[in-house]
């Protein structure tokens, strides 16, 4: 029975280089969260449906794996890690404030296109049990690190306030159609201003050119943070001076990041109720968002009767490296293997072991090829194939060091030589230096 070899659409499989250069950028991230203070969780893939859509909102429900298991449960895929973290606090006893990162895959059933993919990495972080200026700006300085880290080039943070536009609406007296409108604003980006224009006109009626003017507010931080306060009225006064401080927080870091104040952004997510951020590439905004959050103060509200202030953020790790190969930049790394040993007789694979041993034990990560070849050279071309920078050729006792770049050959009586002979080099201070893992 033959059965044709394809995948879904959306879903994808991931090359040795491909998985190499993103398993070396998650261990940079991972090591700026761990340099914060923060602790790594994990949670299902499957979870109840009840569990993943108490709060998602009607756009999310329609992009989730839901289906019906084989004990008869109503069950679904995780589409985010921010709601099964909720859930995760509401079952166990953790120290508050508690500082989380959860690093795992998530699927959404929507379209996919450039850097979007149904099935995708998210790298989370957050900080629960506390509301306060501190909390937001921690999530604000780590997207700010992380992009940095990564080396992703001049970046923009887009931050709003989901409490200030609420309390705009209220205003406006169109409160009870904030999720219709929040999702509409959302898309602005995406579809343009005359679609959500006609959009808000069908939701409320005379108030969306209103509502226009305040997310299409620009300039300077301070001026449209006056305006939309203006607009909003008194009871929005906190919410502007959480903004307010979140700002001079920024400059007082000395944070690289630009930080720019725009009404548009609003997160679709129903269960956001404070500051909001999104973050753009400068150089390739068209690919949407890379890092995205915000403050979810009722969230674990769903799953406990006490209620938990939290505020997070995820870096879209599938299109950052989209963004990076779209730019054109070379990948920090695409193979582990320094040194390859050659394989010149299968009776000798013990030697050979215990001469890749050597250049293991002072830290070169090293390979024994595991089939002989008619030619020596056939060899070589695999060494290079796998990103090696010298190949080790053992044959009558004698130790052949070959510079594959080079194309030069060393001999040495032992393999403790040839193993000097590559850290004095130099070579593989190099290739620490380009590597992902250093």
């Amino acid at each position: 029975m033959f059965i044709e070899p394809k995948i879904l659409k959306g879903f994808r499989d991931s090359l040795p280089s491909a998985e190499i250069e993103k398993r070396g950028l998650i261990e940079k991230i991972e090591t700026l969260f761990r340099s914060f203070g923060f602790v790594p969780i994990d949670t299902p893939a499957l979870e109840y449906a009840e569990i993943l859509l108490g709060k998602g909102g009607g756009e999310t429900e329609k992009q989730v794996y839901r289906f019906t298991d084989n004990g008869g449960r109503d069950v679904a895929l995780r589409f985010d890690l921010t709601v099964p973290f909720a859930r995760f606090v509401a079952e166990h006893r953790v120290p508050m404030p508690f500082k989380r990162y959860h690093i795992a895959k998530v699927w959404r059933g929507e379209n996919a296109q450039r850097g979007r993919y149904r099935e995708f990495t998210q790298c989370d972080f957050d900080v629960i049990g506390v509301d306060n200026a501190g909390g937001d700006f921690e999530i604000l300085l780590m997207i700010d690190s992380a992009l940095k880290a990564l080396g992703v080039g001049d970046a923009t943070i887009r931050v709003n306030h989901r409490g200030l536009f609420n309390q705009f609406l209220t205003r406006l007296g169109v409160q009870e159609k904030s999720g219709e409108v929040l999702h509409l604003v959302d898309k602005l980006a995406k579809v343009g201003r005359g679609a959500v224009l006609e959009g808000l006109t069908k939701t409320v009626g005379g108030a969306a050119e209103k509502i226009l003017d305040f997310i299409e507010s620009k300039g300077r931080f301070e001026d449209v943070l006056a305006k939309i306060t203006e607009m909003a009225g008194e009871k929005a006064t906190v919410h502007a001076e959480r903004l307010a401080l979140l700002h001079k927080f920024m400059k007082d870091a000395e944070a690289s990041a630009s930080l720019v104040l725009d009404p548009s952004i609003t997160r679709g997510l129903d269960y956001y109720t404070g500051v909001v951020y999104e973050t753009f590439l400068n150089g390739l905004p068209e690919i949407g968002s890379v890092c995205s959050g915000g403050r979810y103060d009722d969230l674990a509200g769903l799953y406990s009767k006490e209620g938990v202030s939290g505020v997070g953020a995820s870096v879209g790790l599938d299109r950052l490296i989209a963004a990076q190969e779209a730019l054109g930049k070379p990948r920090t790394q695409s193979s582990y293997v320094h040194v390859v040993v050659a394989c010149m007789d299968e009776a000798m694979f013990g030697v050979y072991q215990n001469a890749a041993r050597k250049f293991r034990d002072a830290g070169v990560n090293c390979e024994v090829l595991l089939k002989k070849t008619d030619k020596l050279a056939k060899q070589y071309i695999l060494a290079e194939k796998k990103g090696a920078a010298w190949m080790v050729v053992y044959n009558g006792g004698v130790f052949t060091l070959r510079n594959l770049k080079t194309r030069e050959n060393k001999s040495f009586q032992s393999a403790e030589e040839a193993v000097k002979a590559v850290l004095s080099g130099g070579v593989e201070r190099e290739l620490r230096k380009n590597d992902a893992f250093s």
